[in-house]
């Protein structure tokens, strides 16, 4: 077999080339991004259609999850055995042909089978996508580089509960599906005219069944576990004690072969990189605080504080904003400023908003939710670029997908731990507040008393009064649950500057690279 060229030793590309080249990846990213969360808001019109419960129907999110999560970190091998350029192409092709599936899916157990290929074919794309758009550009432009590839990946989580949404009311929920159809078809075809000749080096290595399955197990275990766990009760539920415990056993011997096995199927020799690790660990952990406010701002709004699906939609758009228009900028900076200074700011303006938000109180109004969210845009542009140019500093292009594949991996897993974590303490934290509140609104406290006499005396009966008293009480304890969140991110983002700073400095390449592009 013919081997061909490293994708390190193509020239970058230029003019119409490099500027087509990054719309098509770009296109199949955002696709991939907004199918992850265009189905979340459309369960229980999909769970209605199909004669389903609701509950039932959050599978549909969570076979895609569980399959995704198993096949990102596969991405370095999987790279080896096919080749960059066609093992992209494969995904995004597979990808468009499930969602077809998706759409065309005649019962509950179908769609959550063509979920769980679609899942499955996502996993490689976003870190390949992430390396042909290294690969494209010069090294003293691998900034910009970045900054074009995250705004998919900043905008499509916030675009694709709107989008879906706004299908699912004014059309049919496969149609959420079919709209990948066009726009994977036209990414495909982008991405094969430009890099059909830019193919990586492979090699036909032995298949570490051993290693693949102990992942197939873990990640799979750990995701129902994270995404079942809130209904089921967690540890309550003697199903989510077995998948805890089935994942902690298989994920210790699985380190302890893929460090010791010839050919491992997930590269872990990727952590003792100082650079690598810290960049890594400080994004992922980011990535999962941020994803908890993503998940439970609009649920604090619509729940709590009375807003539609829509306006809690409105409240979170402007975080978009900001993040499309700076990131070019942020790209810039980073190709000539340390990303570790670029990084702390972002995690300052994180704790300035997390601090903000922490403030909220059940008369907050629209414009005091919109503005941190505003800002908030500022700081995904300016955390996500520099903390992954620090994770791939200094790695041989050959290396990189599977350092991409890992990076996006832990993402994706604290993410999920960042809802299910978050969702949780806001409930627990509730309950916690409710107690305290209603031990001084009962009979016998001047302020209680006097409320329920004021009531009294504007018709109400007592039992109806008390019903108003704990409305407020439950209010109030949901919103200071939701500001406990928010301070203790406060913290944890200050926190993180710390760790980004382990990192060794980044060193830029040399004058010769800028004339490259």
């Amino acid at each position: 077999m013919s081997a061909p060229t490293p994708q390190g030793d193509y020239p970058p590309l230029e003019g119409s080339a490099r500027a087509f080249g990054t719309i098509a990846l770009s296109a199949a990213v955002f696709m991939n991004v907004l199918d992850s969360s265009i189905a979340n808001v459309s369960i229980p019109t999909i769970a209605g259609d199909l004669g389903v419960s609701t509950t039932q129907g959050t599978w549909v999110i969570t076979s895609f999850a569980v399959a995704n999560a198993i096949t990102v970190p596969l991405t370095g091998w999987l790279t080896r055995y096919f080749g960059q350029v066609r093992l992209f192409l494969m995904a995004t092709l597979l990808f468009v042909l499930s969602s077809w599936l998706c759409g065309f899916a005649w019962s509950f157990e179908s769609l959550v089978f063509f979920r769980v290929l679609q899942g499955g074919v996502a996993g490689p794309m976003i870190p390949l996508s992430q390396a042909l758009m290294l690969a494209s550009y010069p090294r003293a432009k691998a900034g910009m580089a970045l900054a074009l590839w995250s705004m998919t990946i900043l905008v499509g989580p916030i675009a694709g509960p709107l989008l879906g949404g706004w299908i699912s009311d004014n059309y049919a929920w496969s149609w959420i599906f079919y709209i990948n159809v066009p726009v994977g078809l036209l990414a495909a075809w982008g991405s094969w005219q430009i890099y059909k000749t830019r193919e990586s080096t492979r090699s036909r290595l032995p298949i570490d069944g051993w290693g693949l399955g102990l992942l197939v197990v873990w990640v799979g275990a750990l995701q129902v576990m994270l995404d079942k766990g809130k209904d089921l009760d967690w540890f309550a539920s003697p199903l989510i004690c077995i998948l805890a415990v089935v994942s902690a056993i298989t994920f210790v011997y699985f380190v302890i072969w893929e460090l010791t096995a010839r050919h491992p199927v997930v590269d872990l020799s990727l952590f003792a990189l100082r650079n690598f690790t810290a960049g890594t660990v400080a994004l992922s952990v980011a990535f999962g605080v941020f994803f908890g406010t993503v998940v439970l701002l609009p649920l604090w709004l619509q729940n709590t504080m009375g807003y539609t699906a829509t306006w809690a939609g409105v409240a979170a758009a402007p975080v978009g904003i900001l993040a499309i228009v700076l990131s070019p900028v942020v790209g810039k900076l980073v190709a000539r400023h340390d990303p570790r200074l670029i990084a702390t700011a972002a995690f300052l303006i994180f704790s300035l908003i997390s601090w903000m938000r922490a403030q909220y109180n059940t008369q907050v109004d629209l414009y005091g939710v919109m503005l941190p969210t505003f800002i908030q845009g500022a700081a995904m542009a300016a955390f996500f670029i520099p903390l992954t140019t620090i994770s791939l500093a200094g790695l041989s292009p050959e290396r990189i997908p599977a350092a991409a594949g890992l990076t996006n991996f832990f993402r994706l897993v604290c993410g999920a731990f960042g809802t299910s974590i978050t969702t949780t303490l806001w409930d627990d934290r509730a309950i916690l507040h409710h107690a305290r509140l209603t031990e001084i609104a009962r009979p016998g406290e001047p302020a209680f008393d006097q409320l329920m006499n004021g009531l009294h005396n504007h018709g109400v009966d007592p039992l109806r009064g008390a019903a108003l008293v704990d409305q407020v009480i439950h209010q109030q304890a949901y919103t200071i649950s939701a500001t406990d969140f928010f301070l203790a991110s406060t913290f944890i983002f200050l926190f993180l500057i710390g760790l980004i700073w382990l990192a060794r400095p980044y060193v830029r390449q040399p004058a010769r690279a800028d004339a490259a592009g």
